[in-house]
């Protein structure tokens, strides 16, 4: 009914088929069918020609109210999307546990409000569990996860990679075999964990120090059990916690030995009461990456946060 209202309100403005059809660059014949066309789809008369000039009738006038309307909201919505492009709307709602939240995500999140100060952000802090539930039903447009979710419902993409390392408070080093492979947290920070030439310890000199772990269906746990099995030691654990951050600061105050990344060691300020060692171990390397649903559509907010932190497609 309004698909041809751009021809009739031309014609409205100009009060003159001839003019209308001269501006819309069509013959005056063809502008005069397509008037007769949504006439008779409307069944009624939209202007009466026996006037000069030509005007509209009763039926004209609220069809031409209704297609002001229209374009109005045709143009407003041109304007959205305009502003969607230039990111001067929308919004981005990312998920992450406690310690992406602390000490991963806040420099990115701020270069990105800086540079698109009209989005509105939101970071949703949370568990494995909540999150992967929170992102299937739509209430998270991403995640920032290092455990495996299932790549046939979620797309992942490369973030970053870090290490695993022992973190041993210095009250608690007995073993005087271990001082060789010491590490400090300066040397973590300039990556010397990560050279051929470091030698990793043995982590049966650890064998009888007290541990600090995260809770089971944590990934740090899980490795940090494969680790173990790997090198043939049972470790004496008197506490488990819930967060990488909090078991690195119980370390720090002398409790026990716990299992890190050098992610934490690099964004913390160094503490002399700890020594760090190099471990080996399949399970020492992890992959940090961003989920969202296959099926998600990519906003050009989350696309330009991709952008931001240059993640990788797999």
């Amino acid at each position: 009914m309004f698909e041809n209202k751009e021809y009739v309100y031309e014609v409205y403005k100009e009060r003159s088929f001839s003019k209308a059809a001269e501006n819309l660059f069509i013959s005056q014949p063809s502008l005069s069918l397509t008037i007769k066309k949504v006439e008779s789809k409307i069944g009624t008369k939209l202007f009466d020609r026996s006037t000069t000039p030509i005007q509209l009738t009763e039926s004209g006038m609220e069809y031409i109210k209704c297609t002001e309307r229209i374009m109005d909201i045709e143009n407003e919505f041109q304007c959205f999307l305009s502003e969607l492009n230039e990111l001067k709307v929308g919004s981005l709602t990312i998920g992450a546990s406690n310690f992406f939240t602390s000490y991963i995500l806040p420099p990115y999140i701020t270069r990105f409000m800086s540079k698109y100060p009209m989005v509105k952000v939101n970071l949703v802090e949370a568990d494995t569990v909540t999150l992967e539930k929170r992102l299937f039903a739509g209430d998270l447009d991403l995640i920032v996860e290092n455990c495996s979710l299932d790549e046939t419902i979620y797309k992942k993409l490369h973030f970053y990679k870090e290490q695993m390392i022992l973190a041993v408070p210095e009250i608690l080093l007995k073993n005087k075999a271990a001082k060789k492979y010491r590490l400090t947290a300066n040397d973590i920070i300039r990556d010397l964990h990560k050279k051929s030439w470091t030698a990793a310890v043995p982590l049966k000199l650890f064998e009888d120090v007290p541990f600090i772990l995260l809770r089971h269906g944590n990934d740090t746990r899980n490795r940090a059990d494969l680790i173990f099995e790997e090198q043939g030691i049972h470790p004496k654990i008197i506490l488990e916690l819930d967060q990488l951050a909090t078991a690195y600061n119980t370390a720090c105050h002398g409790l026990g030995a716990t299992l890190v990344s050098d992610t934490l060691v690099k964004k913390t300020l160094p503490d002399s009461r700890i020594a760090y060692y190099k471990i080996d171990g399949q399970n020492v390397e992890r992959e940090n990456y961003f989920y969202h649903k296959i099926n998600k559509y990519i906003t050009r907010a989350m696309q330009k946060f991709f952008d931001l932190t240059q993640v990788q497609e797999l």
